[in-house]
């Protein structure tokens, strides 16, 4: 064999070689391999190449009721601009026991009891009815049930009054009817669960140290 050809076998063999030890090192890549991934730059580094850093990001305490960016979205960050400590969740859990409270009140006409929690307009409303029932000695004997579902619907916020607005749809069940004067059921049936729809509006002055929201409006 001639001396060139003993000098190709030599860099064969090492070729061979070098090849089996980066396989060894490295390992094989089979199909589709996420790209490596590139180590976290600090704030600093991502302020130098323009990018600004976002902290926490999107608020899921609103996020979780309102479209991201939104206007109802919006409106529910600047009531917590007013008031940081406004949590929208814990609102409409408030709110889920004050429409129980609230619209039993009016249904046994005890209004002493749900009258802080109503504007002038909406307590004058349900005083009128109330008197109306007495006036024909009728009496409501009602039971609530539940309330199947509490969704917010919307929100405004005035920046001059800080006064937020937050409008809740309620779907509760209940038990009613009405007694005349001799105590025969003229309405309703006791046995009879209703399921009941109502579109209501709470409104407060954020930041306030009043922490009661008021029912301002009612809707079906």
């Amino acid at each position: 064999m001639s001396p060139a050809a003993i000098q190709l076998l030599v860099l064969a063999g090492v070729a061979v070689f070098l090849i089996l030890k980066l396989k060894n090192v490295l390992g094989t890549r089979e199909g589709f391999e996420k790209p490596p991934l590139q180590a976290p730059e600090d704030d600093a580094s991502n302020r130098r190449a323009g990018f600004e850093v976002i902290e926490g990001g999107p608020d899921r305490d609103i996020t979780d009721h309102a479209g991201e960016n939104s206007a109802v979205a919006n409106a529910l960050a600047e009531m917590k601009g007013a008031e940081p400590s406004f949590n929208v969740g814990e609102f409409l859990q408030g709110a889920r026991g004050a429409y129980e409270m609230i619209l039993m009140g009016f249904e046994r006409g005890d209004m002493d009891a749900i009258r802080p929690f109503l504007s002038d307009d909406i307590a004058e409303a349900f005083e009128g009815v109330v008197q109306a029932r007495a006036d024909q000695n009728l009496t409501v004997e009602a039971e609530f049930i539940g309330v199947r579902e509490t969704t917010l619907e919307n929100a405004t916020f005035d920046s001059a009054s800080r006064e937020g607005e937050l409008e809740v749809r309620f779907v509760g069940e209940l038990t009613s009817f009405v007694r005349d004067a001799a105590g025969d059921i003229v309405e309703g049936d006791p046995k009879e669960v209703k399921r009941q729809k109502d579109v209501w509006t709470f409104a407060r002055v954020m930041g306030s140290d009043n922490p009661n929201w008021q029912l301002v409006a009612t809707g079906g």
